[in-house]
């Protein structure tokens, strides 16, 4: 079960990168349902919804990230959510960040996300990355 829906997801990971190129801008986009968001840094991060407004976090964060790549441990589904387990890394002022995480998808009847919830430890993030805790998760922003 959740073949069709895994094959999606692996697709969007995929189109984050693999280390050595940058992500596909569009391409994640264009997978989102026009009012699908993403819910970043759970607990507590902000929500980011629209293809728009997804776009747009994209390229924030990749001011201060670069070869970003999904690594898939586990992943597991029903006819419309996926969970991933991951390891992914990317590259922060030349070091290069692993960390890991969970994942959950929503996708509609046409393969669409819905919805996305990425749950992971931004404390190990700063701790590798001597970044601020509360910048990192994007906080700030969604408390302007």
């Amino acid at each position: 079960m959740g073949q069709k829906q895994e094959a999606i997801v692996r697709e969007f990971l995929s189109a984050w990168g693999d280390g050595e190129r940058v992500p596909d801008i569009e391409k994640i986009a264009s997978m989102f349902a026009p009012d699908g968001h993403w819910e970043l840094y759970i607990p507590g991060g902000p929500v980011i919804r629209g293809r728009e407004a997804i776009r747009a976090e994209i390229r924030r964060q990749l001011g201060y990230v670069s070869f970003p790549h999904c690594g898939i441990v586990h992943i597991v589904s029903t006819d419309r959510m996926v969970a991933t387990e991951r390891v992914d890394h990317f590259t922060r002022n030349g070091k290069k960040v692993r960390h890991a995480l969970m994942a959950m998808f929503e996708l509609d009847a046409d393969g669409l996300i819905t919805a996305w919830r990425e749950y992971f430890d931004t404390y190990d993030l700063s701790r590798q990355t001597g970044a601020d805790p509360a910048r990192l998760s994007g906080l700030e922003d969604a408390q302007a």
